[in-house]
Parts: structure tokens; sequence; C-alpha cells
């Protein structure tokens, strides 16, 4: 599909922001009482590469109007040059709308990572499409891809909602439509008709689909390789038949993407990426990495496959800019990936580590 020439946004992207904290040093979370906090959420870490490497981008969020919480992640986006819009919500009492908590143990060597979310009266559950005009937004300031999250398609009714939507309204417009499905059984539990329902209509509009084997089989019903023994890289053939199926299904995409991981330990991971557009396949193949906090990995893929698709390049060099920046994101306690420039991700992906003078 070709991108709108004289869009001012390369990228939008609907989230709802909210902050994380780490325990310094990788302490597990119930002994630590020294925190590491960050303004975060997955979208927005997608959303970074892209505007970090000078290209325009936009968030679509709410705010809880007066907190200081919202003040602190106001002032991070502006930080990693993401413009954002979206009404500022009153509170209420204490027992309102606020942002959401993630709390994250980074894991180290045999032990695992954990996460644990608290989202109780976040203010993101009420995006909706009525807080935004779409018309200026597609229309008159053009977007070349809205990016969409299955984070936040699950969030609530309104956001399943407001993702339908926008999807539409982007499509209307001649704007590519994106989503990575991040299924979370934890959003889907209760909801699974409503959610099905739902994503397929967002994944109906879709030019670019991204997932893991389990999100395309449990979002959208694809069937994925079976599971067994055999190592991803045996696997690779299992991999792009679940791609050909998805293009049956969803015969409007013309990118199809899943990153491929295999866990040696919380710090050392086997990384991959096999990405598909128009008939050609492209295997970034498992390399290993070194990691320092693993979570948001996949969204610093996501972006990375997304800049060079705004730039219009290849399949071959958009999984491998893909790669560098999950690795890249790898390598930070922050959620997302921070690139200086170009250069420092395809070093990465050359394996070219030399200190740069």
């Amino acid at each position: 599909m070709k991108q709108r020439a004289d869009a001012r946004w390369a990228l939008v992207v609907p989230t709802s922001m909210g902050i994380r904290i780490t325990p310094e040093n990788r302490a597990p979370v119930h002994v630590a009482d020294r925190y590491f906090l960050q303004a975060t959420s997955a979208e927005s870490n997608v959303a970074s590469v892209v505007s970090q490497l000078g290209e325009p981008t936009k968030i679509l969020t709410a705010f809880v109007a007066g907190s200081p919480i919202s003040s602190l992640i106001k002032a991070d986006l502006r930080k990693r040059q993401l413009a954002f819009e979206g009404p500022d919500i009153e509170q209420g009492d204490a027992w309102g709308y606020r942002h959401h908590f993630n709390i994250a143990d980074s894991g180290f060597g045999g032990r695992a990572p954990r996460v644990w979310n608290d989202r109780a009266g976040e203010v993101g559950r009420e995006l909706s499409v009525d807080q935004f005009d779409l018309e200026r937004l597609f229309g008159t300031e053009g977007v070349q891809i809205l990016h969409l999250s299955g984070l936040i398609a699950a969030l609530s009714p309104s956001t399943s909602t407001f993702c339908v939507e926008l999807a539409k309204a982007a499509k209307a417009h001649g704007t590519m439509v994106s989503m990575d499905l991040n299924y979370r059984a934890t959003f889907w539990k209760g909801r699974e008709a409503e959610l099905t329902a739902a994503f397929h209509e967002i994944a109906s509009n879709c030019d670019i689909l991204y997932g893991n084997e389990e999100d395309f089989q449990l979002c959208l019903g694809i069937e994925g390789p079976d599971e067994g023994g055999a190592s991803i890289e045996e696997k690779v053939d299992d991999f792009k038949d679940m791609i050909g199926r998805i293009k049956v299904a969803y015969p409007q995409a013309h990118w199809i993407g899943t990153s491929l991981r295999e866990v040696v330990s919380a710090n050392v991971h086997k990384w991959g990426i096999l990405l598909w557009h128009d008939g050609e396949f492209y295997l970034a193949p498992l390399r290993e990495i070194d990691v320092l906090d693993r979570i948001g990995g996949g969204d610093g893929s996501v972006g990375g496959v997304l800049f060079g698709i705004i730039k219009g390049w290849s399949v071959e060099k958009c999984a491998q800019f893909g790669w560098a920046t999950g690795a890249l994101a790898a390598t930070s306690l922050y959620d997302y990936a921070s690139p200086a420039d170009e250069k420092q991700v395809w070093d990465l992906w050359k394996g070219n580590a030399r200190v740069q003078r």
C-alpha cells in the first residue's frame, strides 16, 4: 500500500500511560527497598524508536487532571520527542481515576523476571473516539501509519470500540494500519467472544500484523507451530506456514511478522525475527543477546520494523533493523529502545561493539 506523502505524522499510537517501578540492582520485588521509576506503556515503547530517530510521532492518550504523575508522564513523553494529545480527566475522589502501576522484577540468571500489573481505576480505560478530532488527525494533518496494540484493544469495552473506530477512520483516509496483537490472558478473561470479534475487525483493517505464535492463535484463532521439543530454528518452516494461514485469513495484510525468542537465562536470550512482505520472507536468525532487562524488547522490534516501513525499506532491511532495535531495548533499564542514531542500530546488527570516538 502506498503511504501518504504529505502526512504530518509518520506514526500515531493510542496508549494508556502508567508508571513502572523496578528494584535497583535486579533485586526481587519482595525484598527490595530502593526502586527505579519510569513512565511506561508498551505502545509508547514502539513509538519511541520512531520519534527518537527523527520521525514525527504522536501519542493519543488520557491524563488525570492536576496529577503530579500525569505531569511526570507528559515531561517524559516530551523528552522522548513524542507529541501527545488527549483529555485531562478529573480524578474525582480518592477512589477515582489514576495512572496504572507496573511493578517489575527484572530477574537474574535462573531467577525469571516477574511482572505485576496494578490497573484499578486506570484513566486510559476511558479512551473513546469522541475525545479526538479524527477528521483533523487523519484527514487534514495526515498519518502514515496508525499503530494499535492488543493491550489497548483489550483494556476495556470503551478502548476496544476506540481501536476499532480508529482503524476504520485511518483506512478511510489512506493511512496504513498496524497491530501488535499482545495477548494478555487476564485482559481476555470473561470477554473472549467480545474481544475475538473486536480483534478480527481491527485485523481486517490492518496492513501490518505482528505477534508471536500464541498471539495469533489466541487473538485471531490462527493455528501456530506444533508444540514439541524441536528448537525454533527447526520450526522456521512451521512459522512460515502460520504466516501463510494469516495471509489467507487477512488478505489485505502486506506485512506479517513474528518475534522469535529462546530464553537461555534472564540475562541471555536467543533473539530473531521472521518478517513477510508481499510474498517475500526474510529471517533474521536467532543470535545470542545480552539482556539487562527484557521488558520492551518486542516493542522495540516492532518500532524498528515500522521505522523501516516508514522509510520505504526492503523486507530484509526492515527485519534486520527491527532485530537490532529489539536487542537495543534489552540493553537498557528503560522499557524502550533509545537509539542515538541509525548507525548505532546498524552497528548492533553487525555485532560491532567497539568504542565510538
